[in-house]
């Protein structure tokens, strides 16, 4: 009994600020069911909503987190600086594609978890400035998120609302991802990547490091095609992403209890997201009962031309800084008419390009700044507030109108 009591205090001892934060909003939305500020209906409704969400992110991480202990990413990320032969321009634009692949096909939060330890990492080993690499991945990790439902959980969360199969999804969606992937580029280059920022003017490429197992590497870089040939498939709803995602975290899980079992430990279970996402679907259905849903459709308006279009994207962008772009987009989406699609598309344009300001304005950015505390990146909250702000404005102001060209 006292082992299993020290083993608990150890997993308490462990928890960080972030992680006490995430359970506090759970505890908050088990409160207000508990109490009857929450009806039980609502919240049944609420979780049912959420719930083919959580098993598309638990096993998308979870094939994620196998895929770099195969070394699939960092081999990327090695080859990516190779690529560059020492030139920054050439090394820019290369970690652009990366993250933006990375967040378009396996989900925003991937790219914040995995990602950016991967980009840390190769800042070290190459002596490049870690600033630049860590803000690349973190804007890349919202603003690249437009193009497919499978890019952000706000677009599974609209999958029912907008009814559009991926490919027409990523019809409508594929001018304003564009269009913001530019004014991203613009401006990382400007705040971050110019030479007066990195401080230097080449970079040393870092020698290949082997692969450690090769059927590994082989079959975890096999189940992500795998996954990635469901979405092109067609693959779009929240179930059936989530199937897809269980279906190659499978052959990941199976690789490994077979070559590196000792790999297969609890630590790859993502339940802080769990318990966020769960807690925040408890949450903001409570606060719709005390006038949020109200708040939001002052802000938003039912106008469905071009300044209903700019009033939901900024709305969006704006609470999704205040609170998060989980319970931004749900709150929003109620206040816009059923039929005014573009409308709906531009908030969902907004509580994915905008929530770059504040650290908590996006999940991505949440995990973002627990790996720079981790690797002890210091991050200029002043200029991180500054310039996401900046990103936020020009990216809403970039996209809608490309979505409405697309219309």
């Amino acid at each position: 009994m006292s082992a299993r009591i020290e083993i608990a205090r150890r997993a308490v001892r462990s928890l960080g600020v972030l992680d006490w934060i995430r359970i506090g909003v759970l505890v908050l939305g088990v409160l207000f069911v508990v109490t009857g500020l929450l009806p039980a209906d609502t919240a049944r409704s609420s979780i049912g909503r959420v719930a083919p969400l959580l098993l598309f992110l638990f096993s998308v991480i979870i094939l994620a987190e196998l895929t770099k202990e195969a070394g699939v990413f960092d081999a990327i990320a090695q080859r990516l600086a190779r690529a560059g032969r020492g030139n920054y321009g050439a090394l820019f634009v290369l970690c652009v594609a990366f993250a933006s692949l990375t967040t378009i096909f396996l989900n925003l939060d991937t790219t914040a978890v995995l990602l950016t330890p991967v980009m840390l990492a190769l800042a070290a080993r190459a002596r490049i400035a870690t600033l630049p690499l860590a803000m690349t991945t973190v804007w890349l990790a919202n603003t690249a998120s437009l193009l497919l439902p499978v890019s952000n959980l706000t677009n599974l969360l609209a999958a029912d609302r907008v009814a559009l199969e991926t490919r027409e999804f990523a019809a409508r969606m594929w001018a304003p991802q564009l269009a913001v992937l530019a004014v991203t580029m613009a401006l990382l280059w400007a705040f971050y990547w110019r030479r007066s920022m990195r401080g230097a003017d080449t970079y040393d490429p870092p020698e290949p490091a082997p692969i450690k197992d090769r059927v590994l590497f082989s079959a975890t870089g096999l189940a992500c095609l795998i996954f990635i040939g469901a979405i092109l498939a067609g693959v779009h709803t929240g179930i059936q992403l989530g199937i897809a995602a269980t279906i190659s975290a499978a052959v990941a899980v199976a690789v490994f209890a077979v070559r590196d079992r000792a790999a297969l430990r609890p630590a790859l279970i993502p339940w802080q997201l769990m318990v966020f996402v769960t807690g925040l679907f408890l949450v903001v259905p409570a606060l719709e009962r005390f006038g949020l849903d109200d708040a939001m459709r002052a802000l938003v308006g039912g106008d469905d031309g071009v300044a209903g279009a700019f009033r939901a994207a900024f709305s969006g962008a704006g609470l999704s800084n205040v609170l998060n772009n989980l319970p931004a987009y749900v709150a929003g989406e109620s206040a816009v008419p059923a039929s005014n699609s573009d409308q709906l598309l531009s908030l969902l344009i907004g509580t994915n390009v905008g929530p770059v300001i504040t650290p908590w304005g996006s999940l991505a950015t949440l995990l973002w700044f627990e790996w720079c505390r981790r690797w002890e990146v210091r991050v200029p909250i002043r200029k991180f507030v500054l310039t996401g702000t900046v990103l936020a404005v020009a990216g809403c102001a970039a996209t809608v109108p490309a979505l409405l060209v697309t219309s």
